[in-house]
């Protein structure tokens, strides 16, 4: 699915809880969207990450807040009176990414709830793929909304676009970190969604996300001439992350210790 871009026409309000500050913003649809600046932290890194984490959470079947492009003009900052928050729309002003807001939802909380072991096996294969640091007890970045269990936040996957130095090379290496995530003691059905998921993921399918990217993201960015080959090197590695025997897997099942 192509995603749809539109305009931000207020600033609502910040969630000061991210790092990045991300915010509530009101657009051109009248919906209201979870904004996150592509002046923020760490720029438009956290937005790739953001779009292709989340659009690839979604084609494994996973539920993700509908993701959108948002045009940020910078006269939205006259009205704000935190010169922070007015610098920051500023220094983002042009195409941004936003997650549909989900009202009334919650939090999830790793003492009171409990997972069942199809669905953790499945965010946890997930996280493994992309690499996601930012799924454990202390931030979950999970909500819960009608009962079910939604994701958010992917900018801190794919972790590998910080140092594009021998890129592929890493493609296939285990994730360590998966022994942090909230939802492994749940995850004891690795092995099916391995097998599941990995046939249902396709090269093709990873394409046409990555293809999504804007170019405007993209540009700039060393060792890669222009866009295209940039492009082209986030399908290169995702597609070879996952081609089997996918070691990120065998290490989420060494991490459980059973």
């Amino acid at each position: 699915m192509n995603l749809r871009t539109v305009s931000a026409t207020r600033y609502v309000t910040p969630l000061r809880e991210g790092g990045s500050l991300p915010a509530i913003v009101e657009a051109d649809d009248a919906g209201l969207y979870v904004l996150k600046f592509r002046g923020a932290g760490q720029g438009a890194k956290a937005l790739i990450a953001e779009l292709i984490g989340g659009e690839i959470a979604r084609a494994l079947g996973l539920r993700v807040p509908e993701i959108v492009f948002v045009e940020l003009d910078a006269d939205l900052a006259r009205t704000e009176p935190d010169p922070e928050i007015q610098h920051l729309i500023r220094a983002s002003a042009g195409l941004n990414l936003a997650l549909d807001y989900l009202p009334g939802s919650v939090a999830f909380d790793p003492v009171a709830e409990r997972v069942e072991a199809e669905l953790a096996s499945a965010v946890v294969w997930f996280d493994a793929f992309v690499s996601n640091v930012d799924r454990t007890a202390r931030n979950t970045n999970m909500l819960v909304w009608h009962r079910r269990l939604w994701l958010i936040d992917h900018g801190a996957a794919l972790y590998f676009h910080h140092d594009w130095d021998g890129y592929l090379d890493r493609a296939s290496a285990p994730f360590a970190r998966i022994k942090d995530h909230v939802l492994l003691p749940y995850a004891s059905a690795l092995r099916e969604a391995d097998e599941r998921l990995g046939a249902l993921l396709t090269e093709e399918m990873i394409e046409r996300i990555v293809a999504q990217v804007p170019d405007a993201w993209l540009l700039g960015d060393a060792p890669f001439a222009d866009a295209a080959a940039h492009r082209a090197a986030y399908a290169q590695y995702l597609c070879r992350r996952l081609r089997a025997p996918r070691e990120f897997v065998a290490e989420a099942i060494r991490a459980r210790g059973v």
